[in-house]
C-alpha cells in the first residue's frame, strides 16, 4: 500500500503542537550559548488592527508600509523593537499592559522614531558582528512558516546567531532614545494623537522597573529610561490639544481581551473580566477562557450572545468554529467556517480553517477539489503557509500522488528539512507529474540543493 506523502512528514509533525487559541505560534531559537527564543503569534484580527494603527504613523514618517510588516511576539514583557526592513515587533505584554489604543500608538511612534533616526543601520555599522547578521533576514525563513490560517499550529525554525550581535542591534543609547521620543511626538502631532498615552506607558515602565528590578526588565536594557525623557514627553502632552483616544478604541479593547484570554490562565482572565462585566471585550475573553476550561456550555453561551449581537463579525464565527472543531463537532465547524468565509471572502485564515474542517469531515471528491482550490488561493498570497501540509493531504485523498508529494516537499522545505524535502520531491517526479508540475518540482530541487549547501554536514536534519 502506498504511504501518503503527508503521513511521512515525521520531522515536521513532531514540531507541530496544539496551542489553545486562534493563533499561529512560531518559535525562532537563537543559539547563543544558552538558548533564547522569539515566539511570534499570528492572528488575523489582531494583525489587521495593528496594521491600521501603524500605517498612518509610517506614512507620517515617510516610511514605506506594507501588510505583514508588524509582528506579535509571544512575551509578557513590556517590549517592542524594530529591525532593518522596517519590521516592527511588539510583545503581547505591551499590548495587554496598554490601557488604550493611544498608549500603543505612542509605543509604535517611538519605535518608528528609531527607523527615522537610522539607529538600526548605525548599530549595524558599529558592530562587526552585526554587519553580517540581520535579525529580519534571519527571521525570513522562519516567518515563511507562519500559517496565515489555522492558528493553533506551530512551526519551529532553528536559526543560528550570536546574542551579543542581537543585543547590540536592539540596544540604544540615551541620545538615541531621546531622538526617538522627539520623533514620536512629532509623528503623533501629524496624525492628530496626543503624547499622553506615550507618557502613561513610560510611567508604567518606570513603575515596573522599581517593583521588579531594573536589571531584569528587557525594555529597560534595550531602551534606557531617564527622568529627562519622561519630563520631555510630559511637557509635550501638556501642550498637545490632540485627542488622547484612538479612533479604534473599542477594537483595541477587544484585541487586548482576546490576547489576554489566549495567553493567560483562565482563572486570571475570569478575574480580570468577571461575569458582572457585560461589555463585548469581557464576553469575548470569557468565551475563550471557558473554552480553554472545556466548559462548553458557558463558552457557547458567551460566543452565541456575541454572534447574535454582531452577526456580521466573522471573528466571532471563527472562534465558534474552532470550538466545534476541537470538540469533535466537525460538520458544525464546517458550516460555521463557511459563514465566516462568506462574511470575509478574501481571508486566508478562514480558507485554511474551512479546509482543515472539511478534511476532517470525510470529504467527497467534489469537496476535496474545493479544498484544493481554496488552498491554492491561499498559497498565491501566502507561499510560506501551513496550506502546503493540508494540500498534501487533500491531493493524497484524491490519489494524486505527484501533487501530494510535491506539496509535502514544499512544507518540509519551509521547515529547513532538506533531506525530507528532497525525498518527497523525488517521489513526486516518480509519479508522472504534468509538465507544469515537473517544472515546479525541479525548481524546488534547486532550492533544496542550495539549502543543503548552507547546512553544515553534521547539522543536517534527516
Amino acid at each position: 500500500m502506498v504511504e501518503k506523502a503527508y503521513q511521512r512528514i515525521i520531522s515536521f509533525s513532531t514540531m507541530i503542537k496544539k496551542l489553545a487559541g486562534s493563533f499561529v505560534l512560531l518559535s525562532v531559537f537563537l543559539n547563543c550559548g544558552t538558548a533564547r527564543a522569539i515566539s511570534l503569534i499570528s492572528d488575523e484580527e489582531t494583525e489587521i488592527f495593528l496594521h491600521q494603527t501603524l500605517r498612518p504613523i509610517f506614512h507620517a514618517a515617510g516610511v514605506s508600509f506594507h501588510p505583514g510588516q508588524i509582528y506579535i511576539v509571544n512575551d509578557r514583557e513590556l517590549n517592542a523593537f524594530v529591525t532593518d526592513g522596517n519590521r516592527m515587533f511588539v510583545n503581547i505584554g505591551t499590548i495587554t499592559a496598554a490601557d488604550s489604543q493611544n498608549e500603543l500608538t505612542g509605543v509604535l511612534a517611538h519605535e518608528t522614531g528609531h527607523i527615522q533616526g537610522g539607529h538600526i543601520m548605525r548599530h549595524k555599522i558599529k558592530s562587526r558582528e552585526v554587519q553580517s547578521i540581520s535579525l529580519a533576514s534571519m527571521l525570513v525563513g522562519g516567518l515563511a512558516g507562519l500559517a496565515a490560517g489555522r492558528a493553533d499550529l506551530s512551526i519551529a525554525a532553528i536559526l543560528g546567531s550570536q546574542s551579543s550581535a542581537i543585543n547590540s542591534m536592539l540596544s540604544y543609547q540615551i541620545s538615541e532614545e531621546q531622538s526617538a521620543d522627539e520623533a514620536a511626538v512629532s509623528l503623533l502631532k501629524k496624525i492628530n494623537q496626543s503624547p499622553a498615552g506615550m507618557l502613561d506607558f513610560l510611567k508604567k515602565i518606570k513603575q515596573r522597573n522599581k517593583m521588579q528590578g531594573i536589571a531584569e526588565r528587557d525594555y529597560y536594557r534595550t531602551h534606557p529610561l531617564t527622568d529627562e525623557r519622561i519630563s520631555f514627553v510630559e511637557k509635550a502632552a501638556r501642550e498637545s490639544r490632540a485627542p488622547a483616544q484612538g479612533a479604534q478604541e473599542e477594537e483595541f479593547q477587544r484585541i487586548k481581551a482576546k490576547l489576554f484570554a489566549y495567553t493567560e490562565e483562565p482563572k486570571q482572565t475570569l478575574l480580570k473580566y468577571p461575569a458582572s462585566d457585560r461589555s463585548v471585550p469581557a464576553r469575548y475573553a470569557r468565551a475563550i477562557a471557558r473554552f480553554k476550561q472545556l466548559k462548553m456550555k458557558e463558552a457557547l453561551a458567551e460566543i452565541d450572545s456575541l454572534i447574535q449581537e454582531e452577526p456580521q463579525n466573522p471573528y466571532f464565527d471563527e472562534l465558534k468554529g474552532q470550538m466545534m472543531l476541537e470538540t469533535g463537532k466537525v460538520a458544525e465547524a464546517v458550516k460555521i467556517y463557511r459563514q465566516a468565509l462568506k462574511l470575509q471572502p478574501s481571508s486566508s485564515l478562514f480558507k485554511l480553517n474551512l479546509s482543515q474542517a472539511m478534511l476532517e469531515n470525510n470529504p467527497t471528491p467534489a469537496e476535496l477539489k474545493e479544498v484544493v482550490r481554496m488552498l491554492n488561493q491561499v498559497l498565491i498570497y501566502n507561499p510560506g503557509s501551513y496550506a502546503w501540509l493540508l494540500l498534501a493531504r487533500a491531493y493524497g485523498s484524491l490519489n494524486d500522488m505527484a501533487n501530494s508529494n510535491y506539496a509535502a516537499a514544499e512544507f518540509s522545505f519551509l521547515g529547513g528539512d532538506a533531506g525530507m524535502a528532497r525525498r518527497q520531491a523525488e517521489n513526486a517526479l516518480q509519479n508522472n507529474p504534468s509538465s507544469a508540475l515537473r517544472l515546479k518540482i525541479e525548481d524546488l530541487l534547486l532550492r533544496i540543493k542550495q539549502l543543503e549547501k548552507e547546512e553544515p554536514s553534521n547539522g543536517r536534519r534527516r
